[in-house]
């Protein structure tokens, strides 16, 4: 299909190539780079700080009166109130930055993430205010989610549409080493936080990383404030001022025409790609660590030293992944990371009941580069090439949201309700191949899109 064909094929240079062939366009590229992969670090050191959290140290601290299982529930379930509140995010600030502009919105979401996982740390605890408290936790939870909604799928398609064509897999990956940096950020401060003393810990120590995670919003707001818009959005803003009312009639033909299943494909293979991703990915960040703690008693700085080491490791994953992409081809290297999970699971779980530090860290490792770390540094450039440029923003973020709620936002949840009720590890290890096997699945439907002409109106199909 001539719109799935390289640009670099081309003898017209893409908007990101003309913009980046002069200096200037080089400034713009290396500012807007880093306000991308800071916005991405805010958003992960937010889910990162809150996940290890919420397996460490939220049960004590606001559900005290409950038994660990049912703690360990109630504390991942508000940690799926943030993923409930991602789509409504999305959908609010995709269309607003469809019509308005990447940066407009992402100065607003940076801002509104920073805010609400400050103010995280500041809440009083359980024994103090009572019920109050976890209420406290779940409304700076979904306003956190708000704006998160937003935030990924937009600095992912700001860097993308930065992104020379060739390497744009590479590029567009290191939204990913945002993300890893995140949790790196996250994982260092609670190792240090976990040298104190337990009582310390639950008792205000466990506040020192949400309250620092205000520095990094700060910088990431100053800095977005003067990124320039991308150079395939001001492109589409031009010709759309140019071209008369019967030429645009004209380009949305087609799609009045097709099936709704045809105008809207590209929407379910990013749905089904991002559940094979989002799922894995906090069953082996997220939920992993408080199983490991609170079940099977390994010692609390086990997990995140793993976690710590997979974050060091994603500096060299995350760019190699989407190096391959732009190598081998997007659909070729997220179908090979899929199958690998689909692998890992059973005898991930099976060797987790060893307890071993060794093993156990391990395991945390390998699942958090597949998952983590490998596959998301193919989602990048492979979600933005998926969409036309006029409904880009808006209908990747919906896609990549709704497949967070459906596999991320309730997997840690999930997974601790399935081991309440069968108290072992097997159907957990099911579920996480059922959620990769879905984005295996999804590859087969999903087009190749490596290279794809990003001013291109309709969606790859």
């Amino acid at each position: 299909m001539s719109d799935l064909q390289s640009s670099v094929d081309s003898h017209k240079k893409s908007a990101a190539e003309q913009r980046l062939a002069t200096p200037e366009g080089r400034r713009e590229f290396i500012k807007a780079t880093l306000s991308c992969w800071l916005g991405t670090t805010m958003e992960y050191v937010d889910f990162a700080l809150y996940g290890l959290a919420a397996g460490l140290v939220f049960g004590d601290v606001f559900f005290p009166e409950l038994t660990q299982t049912i703690a360990l529930l109630s504390s991942f379930a508000t940690y799926s109130v943030g993923f409930i509140a991602r789509p409504i995010g999305a959908v609010f600030f995709g269309r607003m930055g469809d019509r308005k502009g990447r940066k407009f919105v992402l100065v607003t979401t940076i801002a509104l993430m920073g805010i609400s996982t400050t103010l995280i740390g500041f809440i009083p605890s359980y024994a103090t205010i009572g019920l109050w408290a976890p209420l406290m936790l779940v409304i700076l939870r979904f306003v956190q989610g708000f704006g998160a909604g937003a935030e990924l799928s937009g600095a992912t398609v700001m860097l993308g549409e930065y992104a020379p064509p060739r390497h744009r897999g590479l590029i567009a990956s290191i939204i990913g080493i945002g993300s890893n940096s995140g949790t790196l950020v996250a994982s260092a401060v609670w190792l240090l936080v976990l040298m104190l003393d337990p009582e310390d810990v639950n008792s205000w120590g466990w506040r020192i990383p949400f309250i620092l995670s205000a520095l990094i919003a700060v910088a990431a707001t100053l800095i977005r404030r003067h990124v320039r818009e991308t150079p395939v959005f001001e492109q589409e803003q031009n010709e759309s001022k140019q071209s008369d009312s019967q030429t645009t009639n004209a380009k949305q033909a087609p799609a009045a025409k097709a099936s709704f299943l045809a105008r809207n494909k590209a929407f379910f293979v990013m749905l089904g790609l991002r559940i094979g991703e989002n799922g894995p990915s906090y069953l082996a960040q997220g939920f992993v660590i408080g199983y490991v703690v609170k079940i099977l008693h390994v010692n609390k700085t086990v997990a995140t030293t793993a976690v710590f080491v997979a974050s060091l490791l994603g500096f060299f994953v995350i760019p190699f992944a989407g190096w391959l992409s732009d190598r081998y081809g997007r659909r070729i290297v997220y179908r090979w990371f899929c199958f690998l999970l689909m692998l890992y699971a059973v005898p991930a779980y099976m060797f987790l009941e060893t307890r071993d530090p060794f093993i156990v860290a391990s395991i945390i490792v390998v699942g958090m580069c597949l998952a983590s770390l490998g596959i998301f540094g193919v989602q990048a450039a492979y979600g933005v090439e998926l969409f036309g440029v006029r409904n880009r923003y808006s209908k990747m973020a919906l896609a990549k949201e709704l497949g967070g709620i459906l596999s991320g936002g309730t997997a840690a949840l999930v997974a601790s309700a399935l081991f309440d009720h069968y108290k072992t590890w097997w159907p957990i290890a099911i579920y996480f191949v059922l959620m990769a096997g879905i984005g295996f699945i999804t590859t087969f439907f999903a087009p190749e899109t490596r290279g794809r002409d990003l001013n291109a109106v309709e969606d790859a199909i």
